[in-house]
């Protein structure tokens, strides 16, 4: 567990509330991993997007995650802080990831990171059990240690993909890191969403529109020629046609229709 040693409680804090100060100094060492994971993965994403590599999406799919994890740490600082307690600032190192230049290598790196940080995640689970801090162990449980898991499974499937189709782990641009930057679900979540427009075959909007309207004229010009008779029976009139037989039974119920 990343512990801060220099960290020290806020005192006079009148918030605080069987707050264990071994559970601060733990959330403040974790908060601190979490900033340099999410400076890994935004290192990570900005390699793919340089123009001898050119993997658009898997670079926006790592800088989605490098947010998220900072998102992740901001939510630990905010926590901490309804708890009483205070996230001292800490130098970020910079993130060792000079060696993940093909695809393949970057997936494991992020995998063993997420790992990693469960591990941590789980050690201070761990931690507030012991310290009788039921309140962090479970927002730690349900907020941090599920999308973790979530996230491995994720890496564990895009790992299978990539060695499926030979991706390259030494930095030379292969036919399977294209394949994987276009066609894969996930490195394409976010970047094309999907819309209904190209599976619908029904016309465009305006087109629709039109039809309504040319449907509904009839009946509204009807109903205005004919001010005393509803509109079921300015349908009717409208719309009902009965062929004339030779000998004129036709146009006589016709008629009579029109008569009542």
């Amino acid at each position: 567990l990343p512990a801060c040693p220099a960290h020290r409680p806020l005192p006079g804090s009148r918030v605080r509330q069987s707050f264990p100060p071994a559970v601060e100094e733990g959330l403040c060492g974790v908060t601190g991993a979490l900033l340099e994971l999410a400076y890994c993965l935004q290192a990570l994403g900005e390699y793919f997007d340089q123009s001898h590599v050119a993997l658009p999406n898997v670079s926006k799919f790592f800088l989605h995650q490098a947010l998220e994890e900072r998102k992740a740490a901001e939510a630990l600082m905010k926590y901490q802080q309804e708890r009483g307690g205070h996230y001292c600032s800490k130098f970020i190192q910079k993130p060792n990831c000079e060696y993940a230049v093909g695809l393949m290598k970057a997936l494991e790196l992020a995998m063993v990171q997420w790992k990693t940080m469960i591990r941590y995640f789980e050690e201070l689970y761990a931690l507030s059990i012991e310290n009788g801090d039921p309140h962090s162990a479970s927002t730690i449980k349900k907020q941090f240690i599920g999308p973790k898991i979530q996230k491995i499974k994720l890496m564990g499937d895009l790992l299978t993909n990539a060695r499926r189709l030979d991706c390259s782990q030494d930095g030379r641009n292969s036919l399977g890191d294209y394949f994987m930057d276009r066609l894969q679900k996930e490195f394409r979540t976010g970047i094309e969403p999907e819309s209904s427009q190209y599976y619908s075959p029904c016309p465009p909007l305006q087109q629709c529109t039109g039809a309504a309207e040319s449907l509904k004229r009839p009946q509204r010009e009807s109903c205005q020629h004919r001010n005393g008779i509803g509109p079921i029976y300015a349908t009717i009139h409208c719309t009902t046609t009965l062929p004339q037989c030779n000998d004129g039974t036709g146009a006589k119920m016709k008629q009579g229709r029109e008569g009542l």
